[in-house]
């Protein structure tokens, strides 16, 4: 059941059916995004391993491994389908955004990685939370959605819980890594962190407009593509000083897992909730892996660990307690389509004025909304 305003409000509410199904949904979205949260930590638990005590340090490998999976599941599941939706039709119509994509989100992984060899772990795990503006701004401007006062509430609640638990890492001495040119490994992280803002509200535009099948499917072909050449070009001495043996190999496999896991279920996880939420709920993972290195690597202890983990979820229930909204041009609305009537068209000499349409990013609906214009 949905609500309209008024003509004389220029606005229309989409409204939930209850306090209690907000809640559910509002739970359900901060636990969809601390699942990512655990996947990316499963990332940098085999990452690490691979790298300090095998000695493997391959990260464009590890993305080709992903990109190989993606293509063989979603690739080939756009090849075999039918009419505009097929691999061929795609390519003619958007191959070139695709491309672009592609290489978008393999060099954010590449320059995030590099990073750990030149700068600090504090530095990479404080410049990272860059990506979280840079997501605000984008979608802002391109995606058109507005923020509440409660929003930016959550995010400097979230970003302080990431904040505390840096400062824990300080105060226990935790290992903070060699640092040996800390200027270049700032602007690594600083340059992945922009690269991964592109990317992840680039990925909510098209599976809002699109589908989910298509994004990955491209992805894979266009990110194979890329980090095959690059493999071939930079990494392929590394790869050879690799001691393979069933152990690596289990790294690499639980990697790929982890990595599949994640670019799989991020898009149905961005489409119920946002790309800021996403990001907001990423920076447990840190958390994360800190108390699997508890026990895996001794890590030293701290309460502020647990302070910090209770702010970020703190500031994720606040930022996801109400919905963001989005400002459109009332002279769209004839686009869409008005199952119980005709959609009202403007007349070309019709004064249109600004207006705004409420939509909930956090709830599905199966219903299209019914759209009134003044």
């Amino acid at each position: 059941m949905y609500y309209y305003c008024t003509s004389e409000e220029k606005t229309h509410f989409l409204c939930g059916n209850g306090s209690k199904n907000e809640l559910r949904e509002m739970l359900i979205s901060v636990a969809l995004g601390q699942v990512l949260s655990l996947l990316v930590c499963g990332i940098g638990l085999t990452s690490k391993y691979l790298a300090e005590d095998f000695h493997a340090n391959t990260p464009v490998f590890q993305s080709f491994l992903n990109y190989i999976l993606l293509f063989l599941v979603y690739t080939t599941t756009l090849a075999v389908r039918q009419g505009e939706e097929n691999l061929l039709a795609i390519l003619r119509r958007r191959w070139w955004k695709y491309m672009i994509l592609g290489l978008i989100d393999l060099e954010a992984n590449y320059l995030v990685v590099k990073a750990y060899q030149y700068t600090t772990l504090t530095s990479v795990q404080l410049l990272d939370c860059f990506v979280i503006p840079v997501v605000i701004l984008l979608s802002w401007f391109f995606l058109l959605i507005r923020y509440k006062a409660v929003h930016f509430i959550g995010i400097v609640v979230c970003i302080l819980g990431m904040g505390c638990m840096v400062g824990a890492d300080v105060l226990v001495g935790r290992h903070q890594g060699a640092g040996e040119n800390k200027l270049v490994g700032d602007l690594l992280v600083l340059g992945g962190a922009t690269l991964y803002g592109i990317s992840n509200v680039w990925e909510e535009s098209i599976i809002r407009t699109l589908s989910r099948v298509e994004f990955l499917g491209m992805i894979g072909l266009f990110g194979a593509f890329f980090s095959g050449i690059q493999l071939a070009i930079m990494e392929h001495k590394e790869l050879l000083k690799v001691p393979w043996d069933w152990q690596i190999g289990l790294l690499y496999v639980g990697f790929s897992a982890c990595m599949f896991g994640l670019y799989s279920f991020m898009p149905v996880v961005i489409k119920k909730t946002s790309a800021t939420s996403v990001n907001l709920s990423l920076l447990t993972a840190d958390l994360y892996s800190l108390f699997c290195g508890l026990f895996l690597f001794h890590y030293k202890f701290s309460g502020l660990y647990i302070l910090s983990f209770i702010t970020m979820l703190i500031g994720l229930v606040l930022y996801s307690s109400t919905s963001t909204y989005i400002a459109q041009d009332p002279r769209v609305y004839k686009q869409f389509r008005n199952p119980s009537g005709p959609v009202s068209d403007l007349s070309s000499t019709a004064q249109v004025e600004p207006s705004v349409t409420y939509t909930s990013l956090g709830q599905e609906t199966e219903e299209e909304p019914h759209v009134r214009v003044a």
